[in-house]
């Protein structure tokens, strides 16, 4: 718009302008909000179908893991008895399970348990802090 297209009579006051404001905030927010659900669509179908894949990921995976014991369990039987060989493959994983729940458990335990220089130890001190109450560093 250049200087002589300008019309000082068009001017609206002040006081129009901040009774617009409101309007235009809502329609700013109404705005954003539309993009962000956009946005999130978008992103919520990427996700939902990188989750399917590895859903059947896992379950190809599984399949094989089973041809895996299988084959496992045949080569054994060309030197042992069949029922053997099972059974020897069978008390493996059995013994595989058991290492693994002991080490998430433990994982687990140190996970869950208390700290002593923590957080909530130190919010208690800030709080204690605060109340002039307890030791604390001035």
């Amino acid at each position: 718009m250049s200087y002589s297209e300008f019309n000082p009579k068009s001017r609206k006051s002040t006081f129009d302008l901040l009774g617009e404001l409101p309007g235009q905030i809502v329609a700013l927010v109404k705005a954003e909000l539309d993009a962000a659900k956009a946005e999130f669509a978008g992103k919520a179908k990427n996700v939902g179908l990188g989750i399917g894949l590895f859903v059947v990921a896992a379950a190809f995976a599984f399949f094989a893991s089973m041809v895996l014991v299988a084959t496992a369990i045949i080569a054994l039987a060309l030197v042992l008895p069949l029922w053997l060989a099972a059974l020897l493959v069978g008390v493996a994983l059995l013994l595989l399970a058991l290492l693994l729940a002991l080490i998430g458990k433990s994982r687990v335990k140190v996970g869950t348990s208390s700290d002593p220089d923590g957080v909530t130890v130190s919010i208690r001190r800030d709080v204690d802090a605060l109340k002039g109450v307890g030791k604390y560093e001035h």
